[in-house]
């Protein structure tokens, strides 16, 4: 949903518009513009997935900064705050110390704590809100990790899931799974930062990980779909655990993890067929981008699973609903 686009907006209107997109009337904040009478241009998105709003925001030079004053009037529920920055180099000051946030960085904010945030020149974030009710972590522990979230061994993971959710988020919205994608990211996220503000040999770390011990396998496992290497003993190794561990794992969860890895796999090559983004893939070449070893191998599987073949599906596509199985 398009939140916010001041080319619609009189200049000087622009930046009370801005602020009451950005920061919501019952959270107060400061906030400053570059250019406040010149060259301010912001456009805003925000979706709602599985129970998080996901914010997305292009914009001209800001800074926003929540004061000891600010945090005595928050809103019922406070949210912690996670963002990424696809474009420029942001600027974050939280617990007293600074830090220039790039494309690799995930940055982290309680809405609870005394904080800075902005960027010169144009930039862009992508941030979810996650209610720190459904977080579970103490505010000084989200600060404290918000410091070390690279360190972390969760970092690259987290990063990457934060990542997808954010490509496909509006058809996420009313997706079947939305909830479930939202439980699983919360899940991901607080262990992020208990992984980052404690030893990792922790009780609370310990406890978080093994919780988290079947998200974090699925979203591994969905990472590496393309590699047709991707074996049972591989994902055990990256997770430190036996492949016995794994397979009772799944099959307290009731999955069978070859079966579940050709239905990814083909979920991921039928949205594929359907985007005209990879219309100079060849059947085979696409097989092979999703790990299918065969291109014959495919065809079958997929004839098997939707009713059609490959090039069927690609010149219907559009009209799913008409496929049986789709």
């Amino acid at each position: 949903m398009l939140l916010l686009d001041l080319s619609t907006v009189p200049p000087r209107e622009r930046p009370e518009a801005f602020r009451h997109a950005l920061t919501d009337s019952s959270v107060p904040n400061d906030v400053f513009h570059e250019e406040p009478d010149t060259g301010m241009h912001a456009r805003m998105h925000l979706w709602r997935v599985g129970g998080l709003d996901l914010f997305a925001t292009r914009n001209s030079g800001f800074e926003v900064r929540r004061t000891e004053r600010h945090v005595h009037h928050h809103r019922s529920h406070p949210v912690v705050s996670v963002s990424l920055q696809p474009e420029g180099v942001h600027r974050a000051e939280v617990g007293g110390r600074q830090r220039l946030l790039g494309a690799d960085d995930i940055c982290v904010f309680h809405e609870l704590s005394v904080r800075t945030y902005g960027w010169s020149g144009d930039g862009t974030s992508h941030a979810m809100l996650f209610d720190m009710n459904r977080l579970g972590v103490p505010v000084e522990t989200v600060v404290r990790a918000s410091q070390h979230l690279s360190a972390s061994p969760m970092h690259g993971l987290v990063l990457d899931h934060l990542r997808s959710v954010f490509r496909d988020a509006g058809r996420l919205e009313n997706d079947p799974g939305a909830e479930a994608l939202g439980t699983a990211t919360t899940e991901l996220v607080r262990a992020l930062l208990l992984s980052a503000a404690h030893a990792e040999d922790a009780e609370p770390v310990r406890s978080v990980m093994d919780d988290t011990l079947l998200t974090r396998v699925m979203a591994y496992a969905r990472r590496h779909l393309a590699d047709r290497a991707l074996t049972p003993e591989r994902i055990a190794a990256e997770h430190a655990i036996s492949v016995r561990r794994l397979y009772l794992l799944l099959s307290e969860a009731d999955v069978s993890l070859e079966q579940w890895l050709i239905t990814e796999r083909l979920t991921k090559a039928r949205q594929m067929l359907g985007s005209p983004r990879y219309d100079r893939l060849t059947v085979a070449a696409l097989a092979a981008r999703c790990g299918f070893s065969s291109p014959s191998h495919f065809t079958r599987r997929f004839q098997a699973a939707y009713g059609v073949t490959p090039s069927e599906w690609r010149r219907h596509r559009g009209e799913e609903t008409s496929v049986p199985g789709a």
